[in-house]
């Protein structure tokens, strides 16, 4: 299989998002979030699939290598590129992130990376799309490691560290200069940035917001790197299950997934699904929208205003 993701030659690039799969050990609650995900793939057939993190509910896992290797097969069959990063739970059984990362790169059809050694998480990487018949990247797909745990003196949940923004913005001037200008980009990662709040609290957002944002309580200054650096477009995340907002922060899109998992906590009324993202050739937007478990596209969610 060629690795290389190009636009297709109508100019759309289409990935399929799924987050918070919390896979345990292939229960009737894991088969029924295969269905789903098979379901949603065969209708959308994406260029691109994209696991935002909690893949794995580590502890539920009796052999969380297998655990992930069942995940594995079930994308694999596909046969559609596909690429990942960890969640807060991945690693809480008994598998390391660079285990787990090993069992998903034995994919014929996975891009995922552990990235480099030298800095901070598992899964630090950025993936090129090219036009269909070219050669020179003209996009860009990151993926970050947004980490675990704070220290117990801080509490709640981990942030990008200063040396994954330091890698960030080195490829992103590396791909700058190349190209004559910043490339547009997306960025995967699991634990949504402090301004998710700020987006939903002060600005209009399109979607729905059923728990608070856990976003770590330390900002590491990602999004200010990113908003400098003027190449991303929109973050896409996951980890809180029933929110599912986008809201324009000063140019950049911060965009909740839609929970895909079974074995884990929902809400009465908030189907699970997939979001689906597709980037046109040469332009600086994306349009996103959401495919349910009862085949429902929702292409216009309810509107919020911070007065609201």
């Amino acid at each position: 299989m060629e690795k290389t993701l190009r636009f297709r030659e109508n100019g759309k690039f289409t990935i399929v998002q799924f987050t918070d799969i919390h896979w345990h050990n292939g229960e009737a609650a894991d088969r029924r979030t295969a269905a789903l995900m098979e379901q949603i793939t065969t209708a959308v057939q994406p260029d691109l699939v994209v696991l935002t993190g909690d893949i794995l509910s580590g502890g539920g896992c009796q052999d969380a290598s297998a655990s992930m290797r069942q995940v594995v097969r079930i994308v694999e069959q596909w046969r559609v590129p596909w690429a990942a990063v960890f969640g807060n739970h991945d690693d809480e059984g008994n598998a390391s992130r660079r285990e787990l990362m090993a069992v998903m790169q034995e994919g014929a059809h996975s891009l995922a990376q552990a990235g480099p050694e030298e800095i901070p998480g598992v899964g630090n990487y950025v993936l090129t799309l090219r036009k269909a018949g070219g050669s020179a990247p003209i996009s860009l797909l990151y993926f970050i490691d947004s980490g675990s745990y704070a220290p117990p003196e801080i509490g709640g949940y981990g942030w990008i560290k200063p040396a994954q923004v330091a890698w960030y913005l080195r490829e992103s001037a590396r791909f700058t200069a190349a190209a004559g200008h910043p490339l547009p980009a997306l960025a995967f990662f699991h634990i949504p940035l402090p301004e998710y709040d700020e987006v939903w609290d002060y600005h209009t957002c399109y979607g729905e917001k059923h728990e608070d944002v856990c976003a770590p309580r330390l900002n590491s200054g990602f999004f200010a790197a990113m908003h400098e650096a003027g190449d991303v477009i929109g973050t896409f995340v996951g980890h809180d299950h029933v929110n599912d907002f986008c809201g324009d922060l000063h140019g950049i899109c911060l965009c909740y997934g839609r929970a895909s998992g079974y074995n884990t906590y929902g809400r009465d009324g908030f189907p699970r699904g997939a979001r689906v993202i597709q980037l046109r050739e040469g332009e600086r937007q994306v349009e996103t929208w959401l495919h349910l478990e009862d085949g429902n596209i929702v292409r216009e969610q309810p509107e919020h205003r911070p007065s609201q």
